[in-house]
């Protein structure tokens, strides 16, 4: 039993290390992805923090919004992460990866995990523009720490559910339609841009049940309100989330070479 976990540990770390290695031969994504949340808080917040219509609990606009566009970087990047499946699939290289004795859930494992790294770096690029604009975050070890846990959960969540969709789907153009119809909607049914207590009551049971929502929470008890009360709550929706989409999508994946 503990030579097979060390073979999936290594097998995962592989996967992960492949990943990464696309990244780092083309960065350009990652700089491209980093423009719109910019613009999210530098227009956006802005603007919104001079009107003073949403209640923030006490804190500026800026810093309310500066986790949610932290969690909309994160989720923009992971959700469409299921297209290195189709890519690799119309490329040959799927095939060639499932008939090695990787178990699927390694391959799972390891893309989820490179799609958390890819947020990390979305995560620096949002928490240095907010320095800049010197939005006043809590900014320690802890809330580093638990800044790199939730994303890397948060990421995890929503490449698992690309992979999902890229699993049912055979071209890169419905998967991007695809992918839009969900992040947007959930993006606007979650605590991201404004609370939930000002959300109609509908609104408030999807938001409730919104991940993204529970990723949001997490990130603002870390960087702006430091009431851990319902953190261990965010933490635990996310572990199992995530937990239950990356089986999910490992028992999917051999179907996108059908």
């Amino acid at each position: 039993m503990f030579k097979y976990i060390l073979q999936l540990i290594a097998k995962i770390y592989v996967m992960t290390e492949m990943e990464i290695r696309k990244l780092l031969h083309d960065p350009t994504e990652l700089v491209t992805r980093a423009v719109q949340p910019i613009l999210w808080i530098g227009i956006f917040g802005e603007a919104m923090s001079k009107i003073r219509a949403i209640p923030t609990g006490g804190f500026t606009y800026l810093q309310f919004i500066a986790p949610g566009i932290l969690t909309q970087s994160v989720t923009f990047v992971a959700i469409f992460y299921g297209l290195s499946i189709i890519w690799e699939r119309d490329m040959g290289l799927l095939q060639k990866i499932l008939v090695t004795p990787t178990p699927r859930v390694a391959l799972v494992w390891g893309k989820m995990i490179s799609a958390g790294i890819r947020g990390l770096s979305q995560a620096i690029v949002i928490l240095l523009f907010t320095f800049i604009l010197r939005v006043h975050l809590h900014i320690n070890l802890f809330s580093i720490i638990g800044v790199f846990a939730v994303t890397m959960l948060g990421a995890g969540f929503f490449a698992g559910l690309s992979m999902i969709i890229a699993s049912i789907v055979k071209t890169r153009e419905r998967f991007m339609g695809i992918g839009q119809i969900i992040t947007l909607p959930l993006f606007f049914a979650s605590n991201a841009l404004y609370p939930i207590s000002i959300m109609p009551p509908w609104l408030q049971k999807v938001a409730t049940m919104n991940p993204l929502s529970y990723m949001v929470d997490g990130l603002r008890s870390l960087l702006v309100t430091g009431n851990f009360s319902r953190f261990p709550l965010d933490i635990g929706v996310l572990v199992i989330a995530t937990s239950a989409i990356s089986f999910i999508s490992a028992y999917m994946y051999p179907k996108v070479v059908i």
